[in-house]
């Protein structure tokens, strides 16, 4: 109890340094003026080394990685979507992404760990746990990340649109990247997300051919028809059959989708009926 009481500490922690990132980005915003890129990513760097301690803290004393309920699910997803931050921000120069990165993440960590429901209970890890099913699922779950990403960069997309067809060039809009920029990104971050989920389920699929344990279940086709529209996505959009607008609506509808689709997403998915059961805590 006195362990997850402390990784708790440290996830309240790393919110609220988010929290302090969203405002000090609102607060330039209000007064027109570019905010500090440096200061910007030196607040997220503290708010993803504290998240980092907490999921760490969480991982030893669950003795595994800390993705077997809801409320760790939901943890591991902004810490995926905050790591790609750093390398997405400073390669593609987009300087608002921390903005908008801190913002998915304050709303994302603070429910979650606001909610006592989502961790009441973990799923045990079977008896002489698959690393490879633990991999899985993890996997699964940074591409998660990727795509949070390209939710927000969608937003990005749809917002310098709105600023173009209606000529405002107040507030947030003169510091937004340019469309075609943000389109590319798009499709990287597009086709990345596709194969590192694409590459989960192949793991799982191994797994199953194997007989490992694993059952394809609910969860496993939630997450196969989640990738097979993000790649049908990919594929509409490499064909230029859909314009970037719309792909990009569609990239903010599906991960909604997605995340609602997250507590069935789980590192040890239900044993086949010839495997033992794993005991339940």
């Amino acid at each position: 109890m006195t362990e997850t009481l402390a990784d708790r500490s440290w996830l309240w922690i790393a919110a609220s340094l988010y929290l302090g990132g969203f405002l000090f980005g609102t607060a330039s915003l209000i007064r027109n003026k570019r905010h500090s890129n440096s200061l910007m990513f030196f607040i997220m760097a503290a708010g993803f080394v504290v998240q980092t301690i907490g999921l760490h803290l969480r991982g030893q004393a669950v003795r595994g990685c800390p993705i077997g309920n809801t409320f760790e699910i939901l943890q591991f997803t902004t810490w995926s979507a905050i790591a790609l931050y750093f390398v997405v921000g400073p390669v593609f120069r987009l300087s608002l992404l921390g903005y908008f990165a801190a913002a998915f993440s304050t709303i994302i960590d603070i429910v979650s760990l606001a909610t006592p429901a989502w961790d009441a209970a973990r799923r045990a890890s079977p008896p002489g746990g698959n690393a490879w099913i633990e991999f899985h699922a993890a996997l699964a779950l940074f591409s998660y990340g990727v795509f949070g990403l390209l939710a927000l960069t969608s937003v990005m997309y749809l917002l310098q649109w709105f600023s173009i067809k209606h000529r405002r060039m107040d507030g947030i809009f003169p510091f937004l990247p340019p469309m075609r920029a943000l389109d590319q990104i798009n499709i990287r971050m597009l086709a990345t997300g596709a194969v590192l989920l694409g590459a989960s389920l192949l793991v799982a699929f191994i797994q199953w051919l194997r007989g490992s344990g694993y059952n394809v279940n609910l969860s496993m086709l939630s997450l196969g028809t989640i990738w097979l529209v993000y790649a049908l996505l990919l594929g509409l959009r490499l064909a230029n059959i859909l314009p970037p607008r719309r792909i990009a609506w569609a990239c903010i509808v599906l991960f909604a989708i997605a995340i609602c689709l997250l507590g069935s997403v789980s590192n040890h998915p239900a044993p086949r009926p010839d495997t033992p059961a794993s005991t339940q805590p």
